[in-house]
């Protein structure tokens, strides 16, 4: 009886990550680049101290986007605070700034998580020990599997 019960209050928690991560398939965000951002263009772009800054869409956007997509997604957790609008492909890694095809509600949980991993994936793309495309490609896997 003591474990229905705590398997019963742990169920919402875990549905509202279960849909999370499976609203970042490519049905609903599929990731979309940003076109100045290449291999070529780097040095020039995601690259410079500070970049990303210039590029980043507002907190009146992306808050607006984030409680329309936790109500069209029906996310079962609908508080807007528990999550980062985020961008699927990094603006780290040239991802489509304002794109709806890139951004999604990202749980606090798993933001603290991908993270760093995008600011090491982008510090090898600038240090030249991995390619744009292989950076993209570790992000999107990791993503599409833990959100």
């Amino acid at each position: 009886m003591l474990v229905a019960v705590a398997l019963m209050a742990a169920l919402p928690a875990a549905l509202a990550l279960a849909g999370a991560i499976a609203l970042i398939l490519p049905t609903h965000t599929p990731g979309a680049r940003y076109s100045k951002v290449t291999q070529a263009t780097i040095s020039s772009t995601i690259c410079v101290m500070g970049w990303t800054a210039t590029i980043r869409p507002p907190a009146s956007y992306t808050n607006a986007l984030k409680r329309a997509q936790l109500a069209e997604w029906h996310y079962a957790d609908q508080n807007p605070t528990h999550y980062e609008e985020d961008h699927l492909i990094s603006l780290e890694l040239g991802g489509a700034p304002w794109s709806t095809k890139n951004l999604w509600p990202e749980p606090h949980s798993q933001s603290a998580k991908s993270d760093p991993r995008e600011n090491a994936w982008h510090k090898r793309v600038c240090n030249g020990t991995l390619t744009l495309r292989q950076a993209r490609a570790r992000e999107l896997t990791y993503k599409r599997k833990f959100g």
